[in-house]
C-alpha cells in the first residue's frame, strides 16, 4: 500500500518527507530517465523504491497523487498572493531537501540541547576579557543573549540553502552546473510589470552603483524603464487620474574604494550627471555609502523609510556584485528597531538568484525586497573565470599608476585594455591607470604591441590565464576616440571599460587615441572622475602586480634551490637559471620617471 504524506497548512519545508520526488521541471532534461540494463531491460529510476512499486503504471498514478514539484524560478516569495514553497533567506532561491543536484538543495542542522555548552564548564579561559570590549568603543551595547538573530549557536540563525552555505564559509559555490537549471531572471516579468503599473503601492527604486564601475554597473534598463514611467504616471496624476510615479533613489555603493582626496561636491555633481547620460531624468535623492565604513547608511535608511511611507514598497536594483545584498544587511543594523538581516554576501556574480521579500527593516506594511543582480554583457566580468575575476575586482582603495609618454607608445592593462596614442598636437600625454592593483601594466612602443597578444598575454599579462583563455575571450578590435584637454596637472577625459577601469588622459591639447579591447565589451568616453595623477611616473616595460610577482619570485628560488643540489663535477645537469625581466613590485616602479 501506498502511503503519501501531504503537506499540511502549518507544516514547514524541512518537515516534508516525499516517498516519490516528481520532476521538478517539464523540460526533458530534468526528468530521470528509464535505465537500460545489459538486455535491453527497463529498470526502475533511482528515486523509485521497488519496495513500494511493482510496475511502472502505479508509479506514475503515485507521483499525480504526490504534492506540486517545486518551481524552477527566480521569483522568490516577492507576492505574498502567490502560493509558493519556503525560499532561501540568504539568496531567495526555493528551497527543497529531496535532490542535492538541484537549486535550493538543504539539510536542517541537528537540534543542540539546551545544556551542551555544560560539557567545557569546567574549563578556564587563559585570559579574560578586557573591560571595555570593540563594540563597546564604537557605541553599540549588545547581550549575547538578545541579540536579532543569536549567535552563532543560536536556533533562530536562519537555514540557508547549500549553495549559500558554501560561498559563506567557503567564497566559492560548490557546484556551479546546479545554476544551470534555474532561468534567466525576468526583470519585466516580476519587478518591471509592478514598477510600470499606474495603480497599487507607492514604488521606490533603490537604484544600486558600483563607484569604482559607475558605468559598467549602472541599470541602463531599468532606466528607461522607471523615466518612461515617471513621464506618463506624471502626467496623468496632474490630470488627476491614477498615477502612481515611483520615487528613484541613487546610491553609490563602494565609495571607500575611491582615493580619500576626491572632492564629495565634485563627485556628487560628476554621478548626477553621468546618471541623466545614462537615462535617468528624475532622481529623488542622492546617497553616497560605504556598507564596509558604514558611511552615510543612517541617512540612507531614514530617507527610504521616509519615501517608502506605511505601505510602500522598496526594490533594491543592480547589477551583479554592485553590492546590493551587503548594503541590505548594513542598512538594518541602522534603522531603530529594525531586525539584522542575513543576506549572503560574497564577491561573486549572481550571489542573490530569487527575490527575497526582506522583513523587520521598514516599518508598518512597508516591505523591501532585494532582487538578482542583472546581467550586463558588455562588462568584461561576464567573460572571465572566477579565478581571472578575482585579479579584476577591485578590493582596496584605488591608487594611480602615471605614464608620462607621446605619441606612437601604448599602455596594456593585463591582457584586457590597450591604449595607443596614435596622433598628439604635444610632445607629452599623462595617462593614469585606475584600476586592481593586481592587474599587471606594460609601456611600450606601439610598433612592438602588434606582438604582445602572441607572446605575453596569458603569461606575463594575466588575465586571461593561459593562452587558450585568450581566444575564448573573442576577437581584439579597435575603437577611435579624438581627445582634447587644458591642463597637464589634471586629467580631463577617461576612457573606460565596463567592469575593468579606466585610463585617465591628461594634456593640454588635442590627441587621436585607439583603443583595443574585446569585441562587445563597452568602451565610454567621459568627463574625469578622478581628475587627480600620480606625481611619480612608472617606467617603460611590465610593471608587475604583487600576485604575478610573488609567483615569479617563488619560481626563481626553487630554480636556485635545484641548482645548488646539482653537484658541481656533473656539467650536464647543471640548471641554468633564468632571472625574470619582470620588475618585483608596484612599489619597485614607483621611484622610476621617465625623462
Amino acid at each position: 500500500m501506498l502511503t503519501v504524506i501531504r503537506r499540511t497548512r502549518n507544516s514547514s519545508v524541512s518537515k516534508l518527507r516525499f516517498l516519490v520526488s516528481p520532476p521538478l521541471s517539464s523540460s526533458p532534461s530534468l526528468h530521470s530517465p528509464i535505465l537500460q540494463g545489459p538486455n535491453d531491460a527497463a529498470t526502475t529510476p533511482p528515486f523509485l523504491s521497488t519496495a513500494f512499486f511493482a510496475s511502472l503504471p502505479a508509479a506514475t498514478e503515485a507521483q499525480k497523487q504526490s504534492p506540486p514539484s517545486l518551481p524552477l524560478t527566480r521569483d522568490g516569495n516577492y507576492d505574498e498572493a502567490t502560493p509558493g514553497h519556503a525560499v532561501c533567506p540568504g539568496c531567495g532561491v526555493h528551497m527543497q531537501d529531496s535532490n542535492s543536484r538541484h537549486p535550493g538543495y538543504f539539510t536542517k542542522p541537528s537540534p543542540k540541547t539546551k545544556h551542551y555548552r555544560l560539557f567545557d564548564a569546567h574549563l578556564t579561559p587563559v585570559s579574560q576579557e578586557p573591560e571595555f570590549s570593540d563594540s563597546l568603543k564604537r557605541g553599540f551595547l549588545v547581550d549575547d543573549d538578545e541579540s536579532p538573530g543569536g549567535g552563532p549557536d543560536s536556533d533562530d540563525k536562519p537555514v540557508v540553502c547549500a549553495r549559500c552555505h558554501s560561498l559563506r564559509h567557503y567564497g566559492k559555490v560548490k557546484d556551479p552546473t546546479v545554476e544551470n537549471l534555474l532561468p534567466d531572471f525576468d526583470f519585466d516579468h516580476t519587478v518591471g510589470r509592478k514598477l510600470a503599473s499606474a495603480t497599487g503601492t507607492r514604488s521606490v527604486v533603490l537604484m544600486v552603483v558600483d563607484a569604482a564601475d559607475f558605468d559598467g554597473s549602472f541599470p541602463k534598463k531599468v532606466a528607461k524603464l522607471v523615466s518612461t514611467t515617471i513621464e506618463e504616471n506624471l502626467t496623468a496624476w496632474k490630470e488627476k487620474k491614477s498615477g502612481n510615479v515611483p520615487r528613484v533613489v541613487l546610491v553609490v555603493t563602494k565609495i571607500d574604494l575611491l582615493p580619500s582626496s576626491i572632492s564629495p561636491t565634485g563627485f556628487e555633481h560628476w554621478v548626477r550627471q553621468r546618471a541623466r547620460e545614462n537615462g535617468v531624468i528624475k532622481i529623488t535623492s542622492l546617497h553616497l555609502v560605504s556598507a564596509v565604513r558604514n558611511w552615510g547608511l543612517k541617512n540612507l535608511a531614514d530617507d527610504v523609510i521616509a519615501l517608502a511611507g506605511p505601505r510602500g514598497n522598496v526594490w533594491a536594483i543592480g547589477a551583479q556584485n554592485a553590492g546590493k545584498s551587503t548594503l541590505i544587511n548594513a542598512i538594518g543594523k541602522h534603522v531603530e528597531g529594525g531586525k539584522v538581516t542575513h543576506l549572503t554576501e560574497a564577491p561573486v556574480p549572481g550571489t542573490t538568484l530569487g527575490i527575497i521579500r526582506v522583513e523587520g527593516i521598514l516599518p508598518g506594511k512597508a516591505k523591501l525586497f532585494d532582487t538578482p543582480g542583472l546581467l550586463n554583457p558588455h562588462q568584461i566580468t561576464t567573460r572571465l573565470t572566477r579565478e581571472e575575476q578575482k585579479l579584476v575586482y577591485v578590493s582596496k582603495e584605488l591608487r594611480p599608476r602615471t605614464y608620462r609618454i607621446k605619441a606612437g607608445h601604448s599602455i596594456h592593462i593585463a591582457g584586457l585594455m590597450r591604449l595607443d596614442i596614435e596622433e598628439s598636437s604635444v610632445d607629452s600625454v599623462y595617462v593614469t591607470v585606475w584600476a586592481s592593483p593586481y592587474l599587471p601594466l606594460h609601456m611600450g612602443k606601439t610598433e612592438h604591441a602588434r606582438t604582445m597578444v602572441e607572446d605575453h598575454f596569458g603569461h606575463q599579462l594575466q588575465p586571461p590565464i593561459g593562452e587558450k583563455r585568450v581566444e575564448e575571450l573573442g576577437q581584439w578590435v579597435r575603437r577611435e576616440f579624438r581627445v582634447s584637454g587644458n591642463s597637464w596637472d589634471a586629467s580631463s577625459v577617461d576612457v573606460a571599460a565596463a567592469g575593468l577601469g579606466w585610463f585617465a588622459i591628461g594634456l593640454r591639447g588635442e590627441a587621436l587615441l585607439g583603443v583595443w579591447s574585446y569585441d562587445g565589451v563597452d568602451i565610454i568616453l567621459r568627463n574625469s572622475l578622478i581628475p587627480h595623477r600620480s606625481q611619480i611616473f612608472e617606467v617603460a616595460g611590465f610593471t608587475v602586480s604583487k600576485i604575478v610577482s610573488k609567483a615569479d619570485q617563488a619560481m626563481n628560488k626553487s630554480k636556485r634551490q635545484s641548482e645548488k643540489k646539482v653537484k658541481p663535477s656533473d656539467p650536464e645537469k647543471a640548471v641554468p637559471v633564468k632571472l625574470s625581466s619582470l620588475t618585483s613590485d608596484t612599489s619597485s616602479n614607483a621611484h622610476g620617471r621617465l625623462v
